[in-house]
Order: structure tokens, then sequence, then C-alpha cells
């Protein structure tokens, strides 16, 4: 493989190709859960190296199909399925984008922003508020994750009750296919009916069907102003009613709506014991809403306000803060996002991203809990997320007694049967916003539909024949190429 490798350097530069030494950033997944080899980590500058980089492996997988040579495309690599690290053969070329971060444009008029895949999603946000513009992606690793990953996984985040995931937000992209061609679709067209739709095929597919190089993205005019507030609810069907309040009486104001049970917030409390929890000791959940207003803070006040008053008087609400400023509004928000990494300090764990109907997820809820607890006494559920999309977080502890490791050997296969299999009972997904990757794709066969699996079989082997792009992923489970 040194004659690939070596051609590889003449495309990105020597400096660029790199075969020893510390690969971990790349080579390990973001839970450092899985650890793979690559043949060599390949960072290209611009869409032509890519394009020329494909062509090279292509090249030599046809003239050595017994090399087992593929691409692995790579962006921030803060994925929670494993889906852009390499496999444990050393056959897979690791194609990093991080050093495409331009942000090519922003049409005002337009109302787009058109940035490189290796441009960090904070990078995008900050590009797009410069100009007077909300790009309104948003997730808890936006500090390091990148716009060509987002889509690739077609990420979901805090603000989709209002926006829609990635997906939604995207007009146009530019992809490298598998053969190494170029399309050049980063057209700012919010109408075009001249075919398939092949942009949103490539949302989603996690680097299977083609390498997203660039895109075209939707801006939004900046709010006037942003309130949020914390509610303490009674029950997770209390939650859902105030999100039908809030709905009815913020409209498209409404711009987040969060879930968070007891138990995921006092692990908050217990490892980040500075950022001080409110109202959950006495509430099975709380709620973070967000108010983006256009008019003024005052409008905007006197909606939240009568919002939160309807909740109260309906008993969905027990209790509520309303934060004074952005300081305040920026701890409740990182009590939320801090959930994970409290987790994380907890031991390890069995993390699920489902999404079912938002009418179904109380009783999901109760019916799933109830099905865990018997079979594994005293286990503990992490249970938060995006109620005003139906996107929970429902992961699995072990009981205090257990050792981490122990549980998570002994258990996740039975634990994600329980939870996969209530989740298809309640008309649901077990994948909402993180995507497949290798985690999840032995599920599909049992999970998704063979008919879907076959339209899925056949996209793939029709853009991808020879199986280069991210083989193992996605539709690994279906398909034999």
């Amino acid at each position: 493989m040194q004659t690939l490798l070596d051609e590889l350097c003449v495309i990105v530069g020597t400096d660029h190709v790199l075969t020893d030494g510390d690969l971990s950033a790349w080579e390990q997944d973001w839970r450092k859960r899985t650890h793979g080899k690559a043949l060599a980590v390949v960072r290209p500058a611009c869409t032509d190296e890519v394009s020329r980089v494909v062509k090279a492996c292509a090249s030599y997988r046809a003239q050595y199909p017994a090399s087992g040579v593929s691409i692995v495309p790579q962006g921030g690599n803060t994925g929670l399925v494993v889906g852009s690290t390499p496999d444990s053969t050393g056959r897979q070329i690791v194609l990093s984008l991080q050093r495409m971060r331009t942000v090519r444009a922003l049409d005002a008029a337009n109302l787009t922003i058109t940035a490189e895949a290796g441009c960090i999603l904070q990078t995008v946000q900050e590009a797009a508020e410069t100009a007077g513009f909300l790009f309104p992606l948003s997730l808890a690793a936006e500090g390091s994750c990148t716009l060509g990953g987002n889509l690739g996984s077609n990420a979901g985040g805090t603000q989709v009750v209002r926006f829609g995931n990635a997906r939604d937000l995207c007009l146009g992209l530019e992809v490298v296919t598998a053969s190494g061609d170029v399309w050049h679709g980063l057209s700012g067209l919010r109408k075009d009916n001249t075919g398939y739709d092949l942009r949103n095929l490539y949302i989603g597919s996690e680097g299977t069907l083609g390498i997203i190089t660039a895109a075209t993205m939707k801006l939004y005019p900046l709010p006037a102003t942003q309130l949020t507030a914390w509610a303490a609810v009674p029950s997770m069907q209390a939650a859902v009613e105030l999100l039908g309040l809030a709905h009815r009486h913020l409209g498209a104001g409404l711009t987040g709506f969060e879930v968070m049970g007891q138990f995921a917030l006092s692990l908050v409390a217990r490892h980040f014991s500075k950022l001080r929890v409110p109202l959950y000791l006495d509430a099975p959940f709380c709620v973070l809403l967000e108010n983006s207003d256009h008019e003024s803070e005052n409008h905007a006040r006197t909606r939240f306000e009568g919002l939160l008053e309807a909740a109260m008087a309906s008993s969905c609400v027990t209790d509520a803060v309303v934060a004074e400023n952005l300081t305040q509004a920026k701890t409740l928000w990182h009590i939320r996002e801090s959930i994970p990494l409290a987790q994380a300090e907890e031991g390890l764990n069995i993390k699920h991203d489902i999404s079912v109907p938002v009418s179904a997820i109380p009783e999901f809820v109760t019916t799933t809990d109830a099905l865990l607890q018997t079979a594994i006494p005293r286990v503990r559920l992490v249970n938060f997320g995006h109620l005003g999309d139906g996107n929970l977080h429902y992961n699995v502890q072990a009981p205090l007694a257990m050792p981490a490791n122990l549980f998570l050997s002994q258990q996740e296969a039975l634990v994600n049967r329980i939870v996969f299999d209530s989740v298809t009972q309640f008309g649901g997904s077990i994948s909402a916003e993180h995507g497949v990757g290798s985690l999840k794709v032995d599920h599909l066969a049992h999970y998704k539909s063979q008919v879907a699996l076959s339209a899925m079989r056949a996209i793939k082997a029709a853009l991808d024949p020879h199986n280069l792009l991210n083989p193992g992923r996605v539709t690994a489970a279906a398909v034999s190429i």
C-alpha cells in the first residue's frame, strides 16, 4: 500500500498524510469506547484534493481489490454512534476535513451562508451573527463538531422545535462522489423541481454515499430578544400539556423546549456542584423553555408570563423561574447541556437517542421505566431531551451496587432490546438525531422495514458500487457488496 500512500502525499502534502505517532484524535470515538487503526489520516485542504484522494483510493481498490482499502470521512469526530472512526484492520483511510474551514459566502438578500464542511458549527453561528443573522442549528458539541458532520448525521439539537434538523436548514451541497467526481449543488434556491432531491439523499447518509465538502445553509433574522424559563412539572404528561400551551401562547416564538428528569438533574448537582440546579428536588421533571421574540423584551416577557400563569392555573406547572438576564439564561442552558457530562462522571452508561410521537411519550416512559426496573432492579434512568420534537435521550445507568463495566458487558443487549422494542411498539425510531453508524447498524434488520432496507441497499449499490465509502455503517446489516 506504500504506492497509494506516496500518491496521497503528492496530492495533499507529506505533512498531511499521518501514519505514525499518536493518532487517537482520529482513531478513537468521542466516548472512548472504540479504538481503530487507520492506514493513514489524510487531511485535504480543498474540494479538488478530496476529489483526487477519492480517485486515487478508488483506483487502488479496483487494481488491488483484496487490499480492502476504503475511506472513512471524518469531521469533528464528536459522533455518538461510532460512525466516523476506522475499524481495526489498518486498511482504512481516515479522510479528515478539518482543514476545510472557509466560510465562502454570505448572501444577505437570499438569507444564506455557504461554508466548507470542516467549519466548526460555532464558527458558522458567529459568522451569521456578525452579519446580523441567526444560524439556528445549536447543540452541546457546537464548539468542536463540524458542518459536514452535522449534515452527514442530520443533526438536531435544541431548536428543532422551531427550525427543524440540519436537513431542514440546508439548501445546497457540494459533494465528492464515490468515483471522485464533484457534484456542484451549492444552489441557494428554495424551489427547484428538476428531478430527484440529491441533497436530501446525501444528508443523513453518514458519508456512505458521498463526501460533503461544502453546504449552503438558511439564515434567519436575529430576534430582538430571547427569554428563557425553567419550570417544574409534576409528570411527563404535564410536560406535554405545557408544550401544547407553549405552542398556543408563543407560536413561532417557541424556539426551545427541553425536558429533564429528576435523576438526570441530580447528577449535574452532584458532579458540578457550582451549578445551582433550580426546582428539581420537589419535581419529577423540569422543563427548559426558550421564547424568541422579534418585537421587544417587554412583549416577550408579557407573553411568557401569560403562558406560565395559564400553565400554573391548569396545574401542569408547579413552580417556575424566568431568567432575568443573558447570564442567567446561559446558566440554565449550561445545566441542561451538562447532563451528558455528569452522566459520564457517574460512570459508563447505555445511551439511547430515540424518538416517539409527542402524544405517546408519557405512556412510553411509564411503560419502559417499568420494564427496565423489573428486568434490572434498582437500575437508574437518565431521561432528558428535546420533548418539543419528540426526541428523548433515554439513557440507562447501572444500579449503585453494580460495577459500571460489568453492567455494560452483561446488560447492554437486554437493555437495548427492551428500549427498542418499546420504541417500536409506540411507533418511534431507534435513532432520532445521532444516526446509525456502526453502533446501531445490526439493529436495523429487526427494527427497520425490509422494504426500506431494500431501497437503502439499492441506493448504496448504485452510488458506491465498490463499497469504498464508510463501509460497515448504516446499511451494513442489509448490504453485501
